[in-house]
This record gives structure tokens, sequence and C-alpha cells, in this order.
């Protein structure tokens, strides 16, 4: 154990000790300061040289650079100012090339103004003289030499008018047998021929007896209950119906042919049959309209259906009613497809436009007067009443579609094979058409052609002129209209040739 000097003594020494160390240590930082401070100074200088350096390089880089830029600058102004002089230069002898061809202009417009003094001189004395030899002066001679080219350009513009008045007629005649051609090439339907007396085949002899009954009772009832006639004669095996009104005629033909294959004929029996038979032609005549509307692609009303159906009965010249109805109607479409009209009223007006031959029997008046007024009862709009009455010239046509129903309805009733006309009435229409021809003083020969649809006249060409053979076309035209029937239409060409022939040997 320490004594308390001891530990005294050992505390003095501790803290001079202590004294000592901070001391020391004080000493040492200052060094230690004093050294780092010198370190900082000398990197400061170091970075100092360094950065010094490096500006003087970029200035020197610097400077390098826009000297360059000053340099290429320089260049650039040379040339340009090179340029500059070589386009002065040329416009100074552009200057100078101007300036001679001004002055060689003057010299020309000198001598042009002298040139032009003369030539007015010239025509002066020249217009003085053409006045002493044609006794007209200016005035008068200018009006002489208007009349002339008045005159002249009259014979002119009239020769070409007719040239273009006869181009502008073919081809319209042209184009309108084109747009015919088409729309009959286009057309195809089959035709049944139907007599127009109808005959009905006989089992035998015996029933003829049977047909007339007691006192001729059956007959007769037969008669009164359908309105026909029924012809009994000589003719083996057959009857004949003979009746103007084709449906009545179909019914008969029906009920007949029923109590025939059934074998009891009495007058209750025939009621019965010819009760069945007009329901059975009442069914037939709405299945036909339907169907030739269906074809047609129209939508008509019941009436309307009804009428049309009954044209299936109706023959005119052996061409059935109904299909040439549908013909017409398809014919117009046709034509107003080729023209480039709405086609619908035209094939409905087409279909329609004999409709009043389903009661012209029953009315009195044309069939086409009939048939606008039956159309109008039942709600038609006007363009295809009046296409309906105008198709056979009752009334005028007032649309385009009229006159395609007129086109159409020539088209279908006039081509060959449409109608059946009898040989000997064929033979003298030719003959009338013919004879009619050459009744004229001038006409050398003329033919029927084309089944009289075309007179060709030879005329005898030392005795006309061209004048009179187109008057005598038109004389012809308008004869044949009329004084002779026919279907359709007829072309009349008239030919007036000179020809001249000899023979080398």
């Amino acid at each position: 154990m320490y004594t308390a000097y001891e530990l005294g003594t050992i505390g003095i020494l501790a803290f001079i000790a202590g004294i000592t160390l901070a001391w020391l240590f004080r000493v040492l930082r200052k060094k230690q300061a004093k050294n780092i401070l010198e370190e900082a100074r000398s990197e400061a200088n170091r970075i100092k040289e360094e950065a010094l350096l490096s500006a003087q390089r970029e200035i020197q880089a610097l400077r390098e650079r826009e000297e360059e830029k000053l340099r290429r600058r320089e260049a650039e102004l040379k040339e340009e100012e090179e340029r500059l002089r070589q386009r002065e230069e040329r416009l100074s002898k552009k200057r100078q090339y101007l300036e001679i061809l001004e002055e060689n202009l003057r010299r020309e417009e000198a001598e042009l103004a002298k040139m032009i003094e003369a030539g007015q001189k010239l025509l002066a004395e020249e217009q003085e003289l053409l006045e002493k030899i044609s006794g007209f002066n200016q005035e008068e001679a200018r009006e002489y030499l208007l009349k002339l080219v008045e005159a002249e350009s009259e014979r002119y513009f009239a020769k070409k008018i007719a040239e273009v008045e006869r181009r502008t007629k073919q081809e319209a005649e042209r184009r309108a047998r084109k747009i015919l051609a088409d729309a009959i090439q286009r057309l195809a339907l089959d035709y049944v021929e139907e007599a127009t007396v109808t005959a009905v085949p006989l089992p035998s002899d015996e029933f003829k007896g049977r047909i007339i009954g007691r006192d001729g009772r059956n007959i007769r009832t037969f008669e009164a209950l359908t309105g026909v006639e029924v012809l009994v004669d000589d003719t083996p095996e057959v009857v004949i119906l003979s009746s103007f009104h084709p449906i009545r005629r179909e019914i008969a033909r029906i009920a007949l042919e029923r109590l025939l294959e059934d074998g009891r004929i009495h007058p209750a029996r025939i009621e019965e049959m010819v009760r069945k038979a007009k329901e059975q032609v009442e069914t037939v005549i709405r299945e036909m309209g339907e169907k030739a509307a269906m074809e047609v692609g129209v939508d008509l009303p019941l009436e309307l259906i009804q009428l049309l159906g009954r044209l299936h009965f109706r023959q005119s010249y052996g061409q059935n009613q109904l299909r040439h109805a549908v013909e017409v109607s398809l014919i117009a479409r046709m034509l107003a497809e080729e023209l480039g009209i709405d086609p619908r009223p035209a094939k409905r007006a087409g279909l329609l436009h004999d409709i009043g031959k389903a009661l012209d029997h029953e009315v009195e008046g044309p069939h086409a007067l009939i048939g606008a007024d039956l159309a109008k009862r039942y709600g038609e709009s006007w363009p295809i009443v009046n296409a309906i009455a105008a198709h056979h010239g009752q009334v005028e046509p007032a649309t385009v579609t009229a006159v395609l129903i007129q086109a159409a309805d020539a088209l279908s009733a006039a081509r060959p094979g449409a109608r059946i006309e009898a040989y000997e009435s064929y033979i003298q229409r030719l003959s009338e058409l013919e004879k009619l021809a050459r009744s004229y003083p001038h006409v050398k020969e003329a033919y029927a052609l084309q089944a009289g649809r075309e007179v060709r006249v030879i005329l005898r060409p030392e005795k006309t002129t061209d004048e009179m053979a187109a008057k005598l076309a038109y004389d012809i035209a308008r004869r044949i209209e009329e004084e002779l029937q026919y279907p359709g239409e007829i072309k009349v060409t008239v030919i007036r040739q000179t020809q001249y022939t000899e023979t080398a040997r």
C-alpha cells in the first residue's frame, strides 16, 4: 500500500506527465498543420499551373479555329467577288448588244414608215384605178362584195344544213333500228295457235242423237245455259261449238266433254256440268292472269287479274291475246331500258294495253278506250291510262311510255309468224300493193317484198328526176295508207337508176 505522500507524489508526477503529453501533442499538431498547409500550397500551385496550361491550350485551339474560319470566309468573299465581276461583264456585253439592237430597230422603223407611206400611196392609186375601171366607188364595191359573200354563204350553209339533216336522220334511223333489234332479239316467247271455232270429237255418231235429246230438249238446254250454238251436221264424230264469245265457247267445250265422258246427258246433268265448267274456267282465268302478271313482274288488283286472264281465251288473227299482252309488256320494257328511262310504267301499260278486249263483246266502243276506262276505274295512274287509250291512236300519246306501247304493240302484231293470214287474202293484198304502185305513169316495175312489208318501185330514169322520185315515194305511201288494209307498216322504196354496159372483146 502506498502512503499518502507517495500517492501525492504519484499524482503530481502524473499531472506533470499529462501536461507534458498535452504540450507534446500541441507541438505535434502545429507541426502537422504546417506540413498540411505547405502541401496544400504546393497542390494549389500545381493545380493553378495545370489550369493555366489548359486555358492556354484552349485559347490556342480557339484562335486556330477562328483563323481557319476567317481564311475560309475570305476565300468565299473572293469567289463571290469574282462571280459579281463576271456577271457585271456579261451585263455590260448585253447592254452593248441591246444598244446595237435598239439602233437597228430605229433604222428599220424609219424604213418601215417610208414603206408604209409608199404603200398607202400605191393603194390610193390602185383604188382610184379600180374605181375608174369598175365604175364603182368604194361603198358600192363593198356592198356588191357583201352581197356576193352573203349569197355564197347561204348556198354553202344550206348545203351543210341539208347534209347535217341527212346524217342526223340516218343516225336516228340507225339507232332506232338498233334499239328495236336489241329489244326483239332479247325476246323469246312460244305461241300456240288456237282456232276460233271449237270442234268437239265424239266417241261415236250415236252421241249426236243423245246430245240433241228428245224433241231437242238437251241441245236447247245446253245452248240456253252456255250461250253457244251447237252445230250437229253430217261431219262424222264431230260437233261444232260456235260463238263469238271465246269464254262461253270454252265453258261449252269443257261441259260437253264431261257430258260425253259421263255418258248421262239430260237437262239436270247438263246444268250441273255447265256450272262446274264455269267454275273451272273462272279458276283458269284467275291462274292465267296471275301467271301473266308474275311473268312480267307487276302487281295488279284482283279485278284486273280476272280481266287479264279472260284474254287467254281471246284470239286475233290466230294470235293469243294474253301472250300478245305479255310480249308487248316485255318489248316495251326492253325499249324503255334501251332508252334509259324507268321501265316499270312501260311494262305495266304493255300488259294492260288490250285489257278492254276482255269486255269489248259486252261494252260498245273501241277496246283501247274501254281498256283506259277500266284502268282508270281500278286506280291506275294517268300515264298508264293514256298509254292504253293511245295505243291505237284514239287519243294523242302524251308520254314517252305511250309511244313505246304503240311501237311494242306494232312490233308484236306485225312480226312474221305472230298472226295468221289467209293465203287468198295475203296474195290479194300483195297484188293490190303492186298494182297501186304500177298505176303511176313513170313507174317501170313494182315488187312487193318481205311478206308485203316493203314495196320496191323501179322508175324510168329518162323520164324522171330525183325530186320527182322523192315526191312519188311520198305519194305512194299516202295512197297505201288511204286505200289499203294491212297489218303493221309498209316501207316504200323508189329506185331511179341508169346503167350503162359495154363489153370489151
